[in-house]
């Protein structure tokens, strides 16, 4: 069965078609091969938090990848398509303009998922690198997008808890970032948001549970290029690599501080994460903070995972 799944969140827009397997490890044996694996930056979440509503040439360009996305997946003959919408398209009060968009151009509609539908495909896709060993191994899943970010408790039995915050680069740059580097002043406000959002986790999601940490997006891939000191982006060394809290935390400290020009040059920089990176080093650096001292340091160490949301919508098609 070969499967095709899109993920539209508040900075980019991203394809995969996958051919899917039952000769493996995941669940009940299912794999996924990649055949199409593509990230577009249309900031579609461009202006939300402060507007709430989709700007209209936010829109353009997302529908203006989407038309490519659908010629793919006529090329590749796929046989099921899923499209997911998360944080910006939930927010905004025009999210009906999105919504027929995007069925006028790619024939299936777009499921506005809810924050707790995407933290349990987040879980599912980050699973494919590292999945719990038993009932007892409690994983803990961030995936940090444009827009909030999802935290997942889960272990080989499914998700413990979840919940998902509004805390993202795009959202925090946008609010409080308005130089390159930001100020400390700017940057102790991004920290207090994100300190007010992990309390809400703690209210449903006992972090102190985990045994692992696991960062999925392109936040946490970018950091994790720095910290491995990659002369390119590179996925398979990306994937499965893990860091030290303490190399996270300096990566972090070095992205956030940087020029806008000094972003640009790194060669394993996305052009479109150049203006929101800053933002995303700042919640990622808080969040292991507070992992660490939620477990008493237990949990020091991250996993990097290039396998998130995306794959987890690619692995829902096999149940329906």
């Amino acid at each position: 069965m070969r499967v095709g799944a899109i993920d539209c969140g508040t900075n980019s827009i991203r394809l995969l078609i996958a051919d899917v397997g039952r000769d493996g490890s995941w669940g009940d044996g299912t794999t996924l091969t990649d055949v199409v694996r593509l990230n577009t930056i249309v900031r579609l979440g461009q202006g939300v938090d402060a507007t709430g509503w989709l700007a209209q040439d936010a829109l353009e360009r997302t529908f203006a990848a989407t038309e490519d996305y659908a010629g793919l997946l006529g090329e590749h003959h796929v046989d099921a398509v899923r499209f997911v919408a998360t944080s910006a398209t939930r927010d905004a009060g025009n999210r009906h303009v999105f919504v027929d968009g995007i069925q006028r151009r790619l024939g299936v509609e777009p499921e506005v998922i809810s924050g707790q539908e995407e933290a349990a495909l987040s879980f599912a896709g980050a699973s494919l690198v590292a999945p719990a060993a038993d009932a007892e191994d409690r994983v803990l899943v961030v995936d940090l997008g444009g827009g909030s970010t999802e935290f997942v408790l889960g272990s080989s039995e499914g998700i413990v808890a979840a919940r998902s915050v509004d805390v993202g680069c795009v959202r925090m740059t946008e609010r409080h970032l308005g130089s390159n580097p930001p100020s400390q002043t700017q940057q102790a406000a991004v920290l207090t948001d994100v300190d007010r959002a992990i309390d809400k986790v703690l209210q449903t999601v006992p972090l102190a549970q985990a045994r692992s940490l696991v960062g999925v997006a392109g936040s946490v891939t970018t950091i994790t290029a720095r910290a491995l000191g990659l002369e390119t982006y590179d996925a398979e060394r990306l994937n499965g690599s893990v860091l030290s809290a303490e190399d996270v935390g300096r990566a972090c400290r070095e992205l956030t501080g940087m020029t806008r020009e000094q972003r640009a040059a790194l060669p394993y920089m996305h052009p479109g994460r150049v203006d929101v990176i800053g933002g995303g080093a700042l919640i990622w650096r808080r969040i292991v903070e507070r992992v660490m001292e939620a477990t008493s340091g237990r949990v020091n160490s991250v996993t990097t995972s290039e396998h998130d949301i995306l794959d987890g919508i690619a692995l829902s098609l096999t149940d329906r």
